[in-house]
């Protein structure tokens, strides 16, 4: 190898040359052996939908720092940020932000590094909340191969490159479907499984545009209850599903080779074949209570479903295994709900669910409930309504007046390791409502409140 090089032995910076060389082409090699894909680039460094990329609250990312006592967990940027309840996803060095200012709604590309403006996408849009709640958007941009998917409060459904924030195709969802707006507009994420973007729609035949959300009891469905789209083209190929809209948002899993989803709706839980399209279980589960809706996204493990509101009913568990549902255990005495989240999804880990239970601040507690038989392991109090957030056998806990914390993920006791505070023992200073789950991707963690977005250093670069 050395004649290479001429007749000397190489120097230093020749042999870290052939090493590099060598060790490019092991990896083109046997790389997909190892899993060094893009799929695993995905899992470890990205956050690319609502609740991660894989739609279940977890970060494979290690090696965070545990002490955030002092300033040590330092703010990298921090941005003014428009309205919404949405923080953003992540891809590569990329953050995409999407909020609202006036009457557009933007999607903003920033540089993971410094917080700085890549590009940005707007348009005009008109929506007013009818229960007077902030007009910006509820659902997270979606990142899928070179391209971001973004699902306004009013219904607009935009594709746009990723790279450059052109626009590739868009529907007006509300408009083509017939949606009578429901109480709090739009705010179901979409979902990429295989080449289809799946989409909550929820829209009503001409009969029903005459009512409002005030009047949702009026209003019929069409059987628009979940579109499935042509990821690339915008291609309608399925609608299924004869219900309204909710605020959850889908989720899927695989079995026997196959691709399933799991859409909760306002009245129903359905499941449903991606590739087909075809409606295969329907399960009724909703408070009776007329001004409730369903929030929280169904939490999968295997082929159990996992359903939890805090209007009425609590929490089920579902096994769908034979195409059909059965109650594995659910909450049958309303005073002594084994878990009840108001608008966050709780986070499976080994057997146990994590989560905030209660709908009013003042009565919420975390809690650790096992997932098999709904046992309540251990309950805390103090961080009012919160969203959880995996990462390196530990909770990320986001208050929503701005109490940031990290806890032991364990079944045994709820365990605080640490609280942020900045180098004068204050807190983070987020003004309420900070109801978004954390964000973590690469090396940061994302957080906001009304009107602020802060990136912290969360492990060394």
């Amino acid at each position: 190898m050395f004649e290479l090089w001429g007749q000397k032995k190489p120097t230093r910076s020749k042999l870290i040359v052939i090493v590099n060389v060598f060790l490019f082409a092991f990896a083109i090699q046997f790389g997909p052996i190892f899993g060094q894909d893009n799929e695993m680039a995905d899992k470890v460094d990205d956050w690319t939908s609502f609740l991660g990329t894989k739609r279940d609250g977890k970060s494979s990312v290690s090696g965070i720092l545990k002490d955030w006592s002092g300033g040590q967990l330092k703010i990298a940027w921090e941005q003014e940020i428009g309205r919404g309840y949405v923080i953003g996803a992540v891809k590569g060095n990329r953050f995409f932000q999407f909020d609202a200012l006036d009457q557009t709604c933007r999607l903003i590309c920033r540089d993971t590094s410094t917080g700085s403006e890549i590009w940005t996408f707007d348009y005009e849009f008109e929506y007013k909340d009818m229960f007077k709640f902030d007009s910006g958007p509820r659902a997270t941009p979606v990142i899928d191969d070179g391209r971001v998917y973004i699902y306004g409060v009013e219904g607009m459904l935009h594709c746009l490159n990723a790279e450059s924030g052109e626009v590739i195709w868009k529907h007006d969802v509300s408009k083509e479907y017939g949606v009578v707006q429901n109480f709090f507009g739009v705010g179901s994420t979409p979902i990429v499984a295989d080449d289809k973007l799946i989409v909550m729609v929820g829209g009503s035949p001409a009969e029903s545009q005459q009512f409002s959300g005030k009047d949702l009891a009026s209003v019929k469905p069409n059987g628009s209850a979940v579109v499935i789209f042509d990821k690339k083209t915008g291609e309608e190929l399925h609608r299924l599903g004869d219900d309204l809209a909710s605020y959850s948002s889908i989720n899927t899993y695989n079995s026997n080779g196959q691709t399933y989803g799991v859409a909760w709706l306002r009245a129903n839980a359905i499941g449903f074949d991606v590739r087909s399209g075809e409606e295969l279980w329907k399960y009724p589960y909703r408070a009776r209570r007329y001004e409730t809706v369903n929030a929280s996204t169904p939490v999968i493990d295997g082929t159990r479903i996992f359903l939890c509101e805090s209007y009425g009913p609590g929490s089920l568990l579902l096994e769908v295994g034979d195409g059909k549902p059965e109650v594995v255990w659910n909450d049958t005495n309303p005073r002594q709900r084994a878990l009840a989240t108001h608008w966050n999804t709780p986070v499976l880990h080994e057997g146990h669910l994590f989560a905030c239970h209660g709908a009013g601040p003042g009565n919420c507690e975390i809690r650790c409930v096992e997932l098999a038989t709904g046992e309540v392991k251990w309950k805390q109090r103090g961080y009012a309504r919160s969203s959880l957030t995996y990462v390196d056998k530990h909770l990320v806990v986001m208050g929503e007046r701005g109490k940031l914390a990290l806890v032991k993920a364990t079944a045994d006791s709820f365990e605080l390791v640490s609280s942020y505070s900045n180098a004068a023992g204050d807190g983070l200073k987020l003004e309420y409502p900070c109801w978004a789950a954390p964000v973590i991707a690469g090396s940061k963690l994302y957080v906001r409140g009304k009107n602020r977005l802060v990136c912290l250093q969360l492990k060394p670069e």
